[in-house]
């Protein structure tokens, strides 16, 4: 008797499975066009609250500008940024123990407004993160969400022919090498030593401006008439195109230079002439 109800019991298990196997049974259900699951996902909403926490062994300051809820793709974009700076310093604490340096880790992180229209909304993050060493390492990003495209506005996007960057490039490199031999020659050096400043800080210019969107990661728009863009502000970290000493620093990239270039999709933010 028992061997008998084993028996049927499995039967009824194997019917089970072809059932859930079968497209339509009553184990999957296929989305039909339109469900959610065939839809793009909308970005999920994330609180972004600001962080303060102090230890013997670190300090954590990361500031969020008001009101980015209402840019929920924006307000993720700025949480993974905060988010990926705070894992690398905590990774560093655990790698130093117990035995440190003597002086407390530290990221600090503030997010600012740089520009919010019905168009566009801007945020820039200046801070650093130090993990030991003579300085911190600076962090330095910039946020460009388009709210009636709920998109971030990426270069590689804004300019997608290559042909585009080397143009962008060459301007910058211009703009750039004129501004350090401004900067060389009012510190009046000696000719050998002016000599190697240029070539030595010019090779670094030429190295972090390649004709490549990845090195025009952070620019900020510069409004002109009619609330349309007149300029693109590209703004490079310490160490990409100069020494720390130098900061950062910014240049401005007039439309006329950017326009022959951007997608169409782009243009109207632009000013024309």
């Amino acid at each position: 008797m028992k061997r008998l109800l084993f028996c049927v019991l499995l039967l009824v298990l194997a019917g089970c499975r072809r059932e859930a196997d079968v497209p339509g049974g009553s184990g999957a259900t296929a989305p039909a066009p339109g469900d959610a699951a065939t839809q793009p996902a909308a970005p999920a909403e994330v609180a972004l609250v600001d962080v303060m926490e102090s230890t013997s062994g670190y300090i954590i300051g990361i500031s969020y500008p008001p009101g980015m809820a209402r840019y929920p793709g924006l307000a993720v974009a700025l949480k993974a940024y905060a988010d990926t700076a705070r894992d690398d310093l905590m990774d560093a604490v655990t790698a130093a123990g117990e035995g440190g340096e003597g002086m407390p880790y530290d990221l600090s992180l503030p997010f600012d407004v740089v520009l919010e229209t019905p168009q566009m909304v801007a945020v820039k993050a200046e801070g650093t993160s130090y993990t030991g060493g003579a300085h911190g390492t600076p962090l330095v990003a910039r946020f460009v969400w388009l709210p009636e495209r709920q998109e971030l506005l990426r270069p590689e996007a804004l300019i997608p022919d290559p042909a585009g960057w080397r143009d962008v490039s060459a301007f910058v490199r211009e703009s750039l090498h004129a501004a350090l031999s401004q900067r060389i020659d009012a510190e009046e050096l000696q000719p050998e030593e002016r000599a190697r400043l240029l070539r030595s800080i010019g090779r670094m210019i030429d190295d972090g401006t390649g004709p490549e969107a990845g090195n025009f990661n952070a620019f900020e728009p510069v409004p002109g008439p009619g609330g349309r863009l007149r300029a693109l502000r590209f703004v490079f970290p310490p160490y990409q195109v100069g020494p720390y000493s130098d900061g950062v620093q910014t240049v401005e990239v007039p439309a006329s230079v950017l326009l022959p270039h951007v997608a169409p999709a782009y243009r109207e933010l632009f000013a024309v002439g």
